[in-house]
């Protein structure tokens, strides 16, 4: 039912995007007639559009990327995720990341590489209602989609839609994925500018079949089981019964996680007013704001759900010390966590340059409603938890100031939980940016201090933990940052110190890491012109930490592209070649299927090929497509010629070997 309500969807976003949008800044072309043919020749002038969009507080305007030179900005996942075999399934990223967040935080961030978020909701503005659709298939029946629309219905009203389909059955037993992420957006200004209005609807329904990975990786070498499907695996029952299908979107064994948060942020200015008379009828109407009153309103909704209707307690019994009830019936397991936070935010925001309204200081307080739940069952017998309910009162504070000659970009910034459940978190960030000049481009320095509440996942009053006897101590993040920017290399440097930090041990076990951890990375991007056509791209990561703390990353981490681009028969904008992607040998994590965690190992060493993949991709005004061929890496000859070395994304969990995919992008203007 929801892909025919998106086809159809899709149908009506075409047939009222009746021209093509090639670029985000306006062309011009003069209409002409052809008088032999009798052809009018097409007006692009009429297809062009301007827009541009924000992120929710941010003071830049962006313009959406036309390049094709980079397949992950289709995907929109970024390159170093490593994740455990077929795209949707639980992932963790290659360059570290601490959470940088500070109060309630529920611990499940397995999947937050496929999630829409408002911090991501791009707010727009558009002269023309614009539409873009993506749609890419893959080997193993893999399907995404992707469809924008916004449109000002009037100047000053702004409104959008976005929706991801991620849906592929996998290379191995019950390894299923299918994810929903859409959202709703828009963004008002009164007709003298002093009312403002931006609301927002954001939901995720993340669906992941969990299979604990092969039974033995010497499997893969038996000529007796010569596909992934036919490999033995820990859950989901028997490989016999497994029919993977691009429609089927039940999960019997794995992580079902949903969410939905309702956003609302109104302000109401204090200030000067103006107005430039544009002709004899119509008035622009100015305002320069001294102080606003600034509202928010953030409702969010969060249920966490495992479920195995066909369990084996033996595995349960071994990996998590659980012994399920015997049944005449098939063995059901569930556990469930449900989160309902309210928070009603109020600032003052003070300008105190009316020429520049890019400076402000911002104060405010917030208070934060906060019920959790917990429900375990085992067949038809249930468990429930006390509802809990929480409460935090959080002062916060900010500055920034990006000057008038936009030379110098100032933000600092801070929160601090005065009392209630995380009492004593707090939050401090502060940056200095400084643009040089066209051949230095832009340096900047970052500082950031988070005290944060372990995670709900590290609390025993929850369920998905029996691993934690009492409570622990709140986490410190520490984190120095420099970048530089500019034609020539983009160059990075951070420095973490993290103390007190939780982290799992094995499938349920936990731990807090009390000493000091110091985390050093130093990365580095350029292109290289090779010849007229010939590029090479190189990214480099280098990270370095103490062999005893519970945080794995590889040494060195590499991306390369080797593409022959170019504009050729004026239209056709072509980038074509090999692209390789490599890490050092390291500790990769383990993943607990039933926690939905990834935990710290030290038996088995991820030392995997390089991921050689071969693409073409190419736009001709509006259209862009593209073709790849990856994990070409994974050739053997070992029983013949296939595709069977496959590299490891987990200690008992492979990549596949070779996928092929096909991908489109169209973008559309009224």
């Amino acid at each position: 039912m929801k892909k025919i309500i998106f086809l159809v969807l899709l149908l009506a976003t075409v047939k009222f995007s009746s021209a093509q949008v090639g670029a985000e800044t306006d062309t011009a072309a003069n209409s002409k007639k052809d008088s032999t043919l009798g052809f009018v020749h097409r007006n692009d002038a009429k297809d062009s559009i301007t827009l541009s969009f924000r992120y929710l507080d941010s003071l830049r305007s962006n313009h959406i990327d036309s390049s094709i030179n980079d397949f992950y900005k289709y995907s929109g996942i970024p390159p170093y995720e490593q994740y455990l075999g077929n795209d949707g399934n639980a992932a963790y990223s290659l360059i570290y990341s601490p959470i940088m967040k500070a109060g309630w935080d529920a611990g499940f961030h397995a999947f937050d590489v496929y999630r829409y978020t408002l911090d991501d909701t791009r707010f727009f503005k558009t002269t023309k209602p614009f539409s873009q659709l993506d749609y890419e298939i893959a080997s193993g029946k893999e399907q995404n989609v992707h469809a924008l629309y916004t449109n000002s219905l009037k100047r000053n009203l702004n409104v959008g839609f976005e929706y991801k389909l991620i849906s592929s059955p996998g290379y191995t037993v019950t390894q299923n994925t299918n994810h929903n992420s859409y959202r709703l957006f828009g963004n008002y200004q009164g007709v003298r500018k002093r009312y403002s209005l931006y609301f927002a609807l954001v939901g995720n329904v993340i669906k992941s079949s969990e299979n604990g990975g092969l039974q033995s990786d010497s499997l893969l070498n038996n000529p007796n089981f010569p596909t992934l499907f036919s490999i033995p695996v820990n859950l989901g029952g028997s490989n016999a019964y497994y029919n993977p299908s691009a429609f089927s979107t039940t999960v019997n064994t794995g992580n079902i996680y949903s969410d939905f948060t309702f956003f609302l942020r109104q302000s109401y200015d204090i200030g000067k007013k103006d107005s430039v008379a544009v002709n004899d009828s119509t008035t622009e109407y100015l305002f320069y704001p001294k102080l606003r009153f600034q509202y928010t309103f953030t409702s969010s909704s969060y249920k966490y759900n495992y479920v195995d209707q066909a369990a084996d307690t033996s595995i349960y019994q071994q990996w998590y010390n659980y012994e399920i009830p015997s049944s005449p019936l098939v063995d059901t397991l569930s556990y469930t966590q449900k989160w309902s936070i309210l928070k009603n935010d109020f600032s003052l925001i003070q300008f105190p340059d009316t020429k520049n309204q890019a400076e402000f200081f911002l104060a405010g307080a917030r208070l934060e409603n906060i019920t959790g739940s917990t429900l375990t069952y085992t067949n038809l017998s249930s468990s429930a938890g006390t509802e809990h309910h929480y409460y935090n009162i959080v002062l916060h504070a900010e500055y920034r100031n990006r000057t008038r000659n936009r030379l110098w970009d100032i933000e600092a910034n801070g929160e601090l939980y005065a009392t209630g459940w995380n009492s004593g978190d707090y939050t401090a960030y502060a940056t200095l940016a400084r643009y040089l000049n066209k051949k230095l481009g832009n340096i900047r320095l970052t500082f950031n201090n988070v005290n944060r509440t372990q995670s709900t996942i590290y609390n025993p009053l929850f369920s998905f933990n029996s691993g934690t006897t009492s409570p622990y101590k709140k986490e410190n993040i520490t984190v120095f940052k420099a970048t530089a920017d500019n034609p020539f290399i983009k160059l990075f440097a951070a420095d973490y110190f993290i103390t007190n930090l939780a982290y799992f041990t094995d499938y349920y076990h936990t731990a807090q890491y009390s000493s000091v951890i110091n985390l050093l990375q130093l990365g580095a991007s350029r292109k290289f012109k090779l010849t007229r056509y010939w590029n090479w791209y190189t990214d480099i990561m280098i990270q370095e930490t103490d062999a005893a703390a519970p945080i794995k990353v590889p040494l060195l981490y590499t991306r390369n592209r080797i593409a022959y681009e170019g504009v050729f028969f004026k239209n056709l904008n072509l980038s074509t070649g090999l692209e390789m992607i490599y890490y050092t040998p390291y500790k990769g994590y383990g993943y607990s299927p039933l926690l939905g965690q990834f935990y710290t190992q030290d038996s088995v060493t991820i030392s995997n090929r390089p991921d050689i993949s071969a693409f073409l991709q190419f736009r001709i005004k509006t259209f862009t497509a593209y073709v790849r061929a990856e994990n070409l890496n994974t050739i053997s000859f070992a029983n013949g010629f296939g595709f069977t070395h496959y590299n490891f994304a987990a200690p008992n969990y492979v990549y596949p070997g070779f996928v092929f995919r096909l991908g489109i992008r169209w973008w559309f203007v009224n």
